[in-house]
């Protein structure tokens, strides 16, 4: 019996081993190379994905899937030293004129500066939300997880699991929320030298070409949309993205990144909006 029990024990060891292997996520299952030809480069059997950008182009890729709601995880490593001038991405986005985006874009630096983490919102079109940090980590040391919820009622951006930033659903106040368009996940390295580093004042050493930055372990807990796409609703309704807020633990954390480490702020910058703040700057930013 106990035989018994110990191959029954190793065959459901077995078939567990392949059902997280089947689920694993891949970026040649998940992802198609946008631009940038064999500077983009899918490794390791396509657990890990790198960037480069030299004088000629950068790079970048896109997910095969379009989705509509969700949690979107992404482990990057960004360029290492002088990487002023660059700037690598990870994003949601739909298409066309009214498009909607929801941004995580790490703005290069000379070398023993610190990065700049740029976050920005567009509706319909219209962006012009912008918080920017510093991190209070090496991004270019090792690989850190870079997270976007995205629900009916809130996005939120999170860094290694701390909220550094949430942007609330205030459609009903005036403001402008993506909520009807799916978006595709993006991520690029690409050349910004007019604006990215120092307000474009730091220039693109191309001597340090090729840049190159590395993701891997992407997963989207998510609703794909569109005819080539398995609905998920029946599954995805129930996680708990699709109501996530921040609990007292997560209003803390984002108090703190927010106090010792947010650089801009958008609802903060009166000498840019002389017509006034916009309607979502005058409630809390942590609900």
């Amino acid at each position: 019996m106990a035989k018994s029990n110990s191959n029954l024990c190793a065959v459901v060891l077995l078939i567990s081993i392949l059902i997280v292997a089947a689920s694993a996520g891949s970026f040649y299952d998940d992802m198609d190379i946008s631009f940038g030809g064999e500077r983009a480069k899918i490794l390791n059997g396509g657990q890990d994905l790198s960037l480069s950008l030299d004088q000629y182009s950068g790079s970048g890729f896109q997910s095969k899937h379009e989705y509509l709601f969700g949690r979107f995880d992404m482990q990057l490593k960004l360029v290492p030293g002088n990487s002023a001038g660059t700037v690598t991405t990870f994003y949601l986005s739909s298409q066309g004129a009214g498009h909607d985006e929801i941004d995580f874009e790490f703005l290069g630096n000379s070398t023993g500066n610190p990065y700049t983490i740029h976050t920005n919102v567009y509706s319909q079109g219209k962006g012009n939300k912008e918080q920017q940090f510093h991190l209070w980590f090496d991004p270019t040391a090792a690989f850190h997880t870079y997270t976007i919820v995205w629900n009916s009622l809130r996005i939120i951006f999170l860094i290694d699991n701390i909220p550094v930033r949430v942007f609330n659903n205030n459609d009903a106040a005036g403001v402008p929320f993506p909520k009807s368009q799916p978006m595709r996940v993006y991520a690029s390295l690409w050349n910004a030298d007019d604006w990215a580093t120092q307000g474009g004042s730091v220039k693109t050493d191309w001597t340090n070409a090729p840049f190159t930055a590395s993701y891997r372990k992407f997963n989207a807990n998510a609703k794909k949309v569109g005819p080539n796409s398995v609905s998920t609703s029946s599954i995805n309704d129930n996680q708990s993205w699709s109501t996530q807020g921040l609990d007292a633990a997560g209003r803390n954390r984002i108090r703190w990144v927010q106090t010792k480490h947010m650089i801009y702020n958008y609802s903060n910058d009166r000498k840019r909006f002389l017509n006034g703040i916009s309607a979502e700057c005058k409630t809390s930013r942590f609900l």
